[in-house]
């Protein structure tokens, strides 16, 4: 095995973080291009060994830039030679999925044709670029199923593709042991065959590239350097044909999930020999995002930005359990499930098993593999989704509810005057606030708690959390929950911070401004900024609008003008305004500041200036469901039009 001085290791890498326009930022390690990926294995007389895993993304796509950087007068593959004919042909159909099929004294035997196998990809860049191919291996029937660990390929994408196989075979486990006679004479009679058919084709062309799996290569390469006489085998069969893929097989029984292959597929329609191939970690967010996207299309439930980070982390976690560095398919469902829920979960697997590139109709007769016939491990993971009550929405149709007459008669009668609001939506608010009061005061309440190890008593009682952390200690934590002075006489709930003034059609989003008194002790007073009203309605006299934000205080009657009063005239940010009449207005020491990032330092001196604290609550705490019930409210031109709103408003 030659060695390479450490300046020339293909992967050395520069750490570019990039943006995918979600607020979420991969740091991506983008490597080296100024060289190809390099074969850490000694050539021999012109005939230079390329290190595989079968199957495997990044191999395909080490092989494909090595083969454009230089393309060798021969490939050879480790594939049994009696497959040529139905191989070739079924890799001249992709990226359309193939199955090589024959039949055994044990049964049927399968054989994938993937774009993102290297073997596979070496044969399609033959196929090309019109470079001769040959199929090398052994046929052997009862080859032993003997599944070996390796090291998570997903490390390529950041060491290299030589620095890994380096690795790999500077530390490779023996190629077989006492318990598994089978394989080691089996492997010396495939590894035989292929030095013999290399040594032939070295006497026939000046450069030969093989690519061969792992386990094998250090095999064939010291068999190489002596003369080999061709073992006793199988030289035909005629019973190998090659099928289609079923589209729903294909689904499961892929060695790569679909979305790699999609992307692998893009990829390598615009690919040049000094880009970097697609990224497992990259191409997974882009797969995340495309499914919240289409959640909310689904399911009208938007994922925030705070799940998917639970999401990422949780599943890098779970690989990191399994001795993986990225996760794979499955992990990458359960960390969705976990983050959101059933139907997010299922939107991840319906996108990232579905394979773009379909044949109709297929040029070869469909076959549907299993799992099982392929003796690939497997996992099962049941989706329990949420399915909309569609008896209940028939029921709600049965109504009587008014329809306008001719188009455009509500928007007619539309002449707001004394406006008021809808009163089961009030109730819904001050609810969701007296909530909100109630967790903000507890939050407060947990920032005063105080643990310690357990002495002479319990305290308010034990710490499990804490206790658990410690455990190596051998010690109980307790914990002290001191006395909070104070209530929350505030909340500021900010759907939108509404940083900018305008949308991209250059229309201002929130535009209605107003200050809302409460109509009697139970109800608090409300500044809020929204959509204007007016413009989207559901009934005669009724507008439907949503809250950009709103400010409630208690006790009622006492805020007025919020909005043109030039004391709060140093806000830059509707937001900051309302935060400045809480300030202001509110009667106790604590306002509770719900939003999607915490307000400026500024603001928090100068609550302290007044006596008064800000107490901070991530939006990604919150129930999204029940924050998108409390958003949308209605405004009623007049009380009158309170007799029969509820007729309109479901």
């Amino acid at each position: 095995m030659s060695k390479h001085d450490d300046s020339g290791v293909e992967g050395r890498k520069q750490a570019t973080p990039q943006e995918d326009g979600s607020g979420l930022q991969v740091r991506r390690l983008e490597p080296d291009i100024s060289l190809p990926p390099r074969s850490p294995v000694e050539p021999w007389r012109g005939v230079e060994l390329w290190p595989i895993l079968h199957g495997v993304l990044e191999f395909a796509v080490a092989i494909r830039q090595r083969l454009l950087a230089d393309p060798p007068d021969a490939v050879a593959v480790e594939l049994p030679e009696t497959l040529r004919d139905p191989v070739m042909r079924a890799v001249e159909r992709l990226p359309y999925l193939s199955m090589v099929q024959y039949v055994t004294p044990r049964g049927p035997v399968y054989l994938p044709v993937e774009p993102t196998d290297a073997i596979m990809e070496a044969l399609r860049f033959c196929l090309d670029h019109s470079i001769a191919a040959f199929l090398v291996d052994r046929d052997t029937e009862h080859y032993p199923l003997e599944r070996q660990p390796v090291p998570d390929p997903a490390a390529i994408s950041h060491i290299g593709y030589e620095a890994y196989c380096r690795a790999w075979l500077e530390n490779a486990p023996p190629a077989a042991t006492a318990a598994y006679p089978q394989t080691l004479a089996a492997d010396e009679l495939r590894e035989a065959t292929m030095a013999f058919h290399l040594q032939e084709l070295a006497s026939r062309y000046d450069r030969v590239v093989f690519v061969c799996g792992l386990d094998h290569v250090l095999g064939v390469r010291a068999l190489l350097p002596k003369p080999q006489v061709r073992p006793i085998g199988r030289v035909r069969r005629d019973d190998a044909l090659p099928y289609a893929l079923d589209p729903e097989a294909s689904r499961e029984v892929t060695g790569e999930p679909p979305y790699l292959m999609n992307a692998y597929e893009d990829w390598r329609l615009e690919t040049r020999q000094d880009e970097p191939g697609p990224e497992r970690t990259a191409t997974q967010l882009e797969l995340v995002l495309a499914a919240r996207e289409r959640h909310l299309e689904n399911s009208g439930e938007e994922v925030d930005m705070g799940a998917l980070w639970v999401l990422r982390r949780f599943s890098r976690n779970y690989a990191l359990m399994e001795g993986g560095l990225a996760p794979d398919l499955f992990q990458l469902l359960v960390a969705s499930r976990g983050a959101v829920n059933d139907n997010f979960a299922y939107e991840v697997w319906d996108l990232g098993t579905d394979y773009h590139h379909q044949e109709d109709p297929p040029s070869l007769q469909t076959i549907s593999p299993s799992l099982e016939d392929l003796y690939r491990h497997s996992r099962t993971l049941r989706f329990h989704r949420t399915i909309r009550q569609r008896r209940r929405r028939l029921r709600l149709l049965t109504r009587q509810r008014k329809r306008e007459s001719y188009p455009g008669e509500w928007e007619e009668k539309w002449k707001p005057g004394l406006i008021c609001s809808h009163q089961p939506e009030d109730l819904a608010v001050e609810s969701y606030g007296a909530f909100l009061m109630k967790k903000g005061k507890k939050l407060l309440s947990e920032e005063h708690s105080r643990t310690e190890p357990f002495s002479t008593s319990l305290l308010d009682g034990i710490d499990v959390r804490e206790t658990v952390r410690n455990w190596h200690e051998k010690k109980i934590y307790v914990r002290e929950n001191r006395p909070v002075r104070g209530k929350v006489g505030a909340v500021l709930l900010v759907f939108d911070p509404d940083d900018g003034p305008t949308d991209q059609s250059g229309v201002e989003r929130y535009p209605m401004t107003m200050t809302w008194q409460g109509e009697h002790d139970q109800e608090s007073d409300m500044a809020l900024y929204a959509t204007p009203m007016g413009e989207n309605l559901s009934g005669p006299g009724i507008s439907r609008c949503e809250y950009g934000g709103f400010l409630l205080t208690y006790p009622p009657g006492r805020m007025f003008n919020v909005w043109e009063d030039p004391f709060f005239g140093a806000a830059k940010t509707k937001p900051e305004r309302l935060l400045l009449a809480a300030i202001d207005y509110c009667t106790e020491r604590h306002i509770l500041y719900v939003a999607q990032r915490p307000p400026r330092p500024f603001f928090k001196a100068l609550a302290g200036r007044f006596g008064k604290k800000i107490i901070y609550l991530p939006m990604g705490q919150l129930s999204p469901v029940t924050l998108r019930q409390i958003r949308v409210f209605h405004v009623l031109a007049g009380r009158h039009v309170r007799a029969y709103a509820h007729d309109y408003i479901f």
